[in-house]
């Protein structure tokens, strides 16, 4: 029985999303100048060097400070081996549990402004698969109608993503709901594929049930492994709009460039469902992606139905097209004018 994610493990799940230059990842927005988005230092013990994979011990310690930094909150019970929860099994019942793991005060790690620790919002869902998601909204635009639902690249967590998700929301004008995978950050569970899936609806659940925001106003948007969830969801329903950021055909498509069918083993076959989505999609990829390859951003355009211009980011990377003008650029102009009733 092949392992659908270990054998991505040299490739695709050792693509490190957080580089040195995260926190200019909003660089030349508006004015063409760097705008440096803040975000918790790594405590120095586990610093690490550019390009090299974040130790998963690490990012579940990340995601521990995840609440503490976003909204203030920390949860009970982050003391064991690795960051790992001693608070599962403390919620009752199915649906969104604001207090599970008896969310308690515990000083932030980084401090950020009230105005930001108002506009975020921690709490825990439950997936159809029994595991616990740890989510995260973060009211940017409180006036502005789509709110995007974020999924994030492999090596990162909430914790790590809060900052970007703030500056990214504040200058498109869209709120963001975004979520830990199971098995990340404060989720319970492991990573597979099934769970990608339960994740994702359980995500798309809480948003619509706990915030009441429409499936018209919701945006999908999916980065690296993200986009796996990102497309099937939205094969399944009907959005405004899905963004995808470097997408990938599939697993094996990515472990071995040279398959040109789908095989039964095939872990994560997006470019079989990107025919049935509906809603306009805008495809976001840089040509000289050195772990999915531009390839598969061009295939997933042309098999789309309903793509819009795409935006190919001449000479960057699978990290980095967060640093290039017309990344924001081309988000602002799909959203505000290419959108029906936008």
């Amino acid at each position: 029985m092949v392992n659908k994610f270990a054998y991505l493990g040299s490739t695709l799940f050792h693509a490190v999303h957080v580089d040195n230059k995260v926190n200019t990842r909003l660089a030349k927005a508006d004015s063409g100048r760097v705008l440096p988005l803040r975000r918790p230092p790594l405590p120095q013990p586990h610093r690490r060097q550019a390009g090299l994979p974040a130790p998963r011990a690490h990012l579940h310690r990340a995601a521990a400070r995840a609440a503490a930094t976003a909204g203030g909150w920390a949860r009970d019970g982050w003391a064991g081996a690795g960051g790992r929860s001693r608070a599962r099994g403390r919620c009752r019942g199915g649906g969104d549990t604001a207090g599970c793991g008896h969310l308690q005060p515990a000083p932030a790690d980084w401090q950020y402004s009230q105005r930001e620790l108002d506009a975020v919002e921690v709490f825990f869902s439950r997936t159809a698969r029994d595991n616990h998601l740890g989510c995260m909204f973060v009211r940017c635009a409180p006036a502005g109608r789509y709110t995007l639902l974020f999924s994030h690249g492999n090596a990162v967590d909430l914790g790590q993503m809060c900052s970007f998700y703030i500056g990214l929301g504040s200058r498109i004008n869209c709120n963001v709901f975004s979520y830990d995978y199971s098995g990340y950050g404060v989720s319970t569970g492991k990573p597979s594929e099934k769970n990608l899936y339960a994740d994702i609806d359980a995500a798309w659940q809480a948003l619509r049930t706990r915030y009441g925001v429409s499936p018209e106003n919701i945006i999908l948007y999916g980065q690296s492994i993200g986009t796996v969830p990102t497309v099937d969801l939205a094969s399944r329903y009907e959005c405004a709009a899905v963004i995808l950021h470097s997408p990938l055909m599939s697993g094996l498509r990515v472990a071995f460039p040279d398959t040109r069918k789908t095989y039964c083993f095939d872990a994560f076959p997006s470019i079989d469902k990107i025919s049935k989505v509906t809603s306009p999609v805008l495809v976001i990829h840089g040509t000289e992606d050195e772990v999915i390859d531009f390839s598969h951003g061009l295939a997933m355009y042309e098999r789309c139905p309903r793509a819009v211009e795409p935006l190919w980011v001449e000479g960057a990377g699978h990290n980095d097209i967060e640093l290039y003008a017309q990344y924001l650029e081309r988000l602002k102009q799909f959203i505000s004018h290419e959108l029906p009733n936008s």
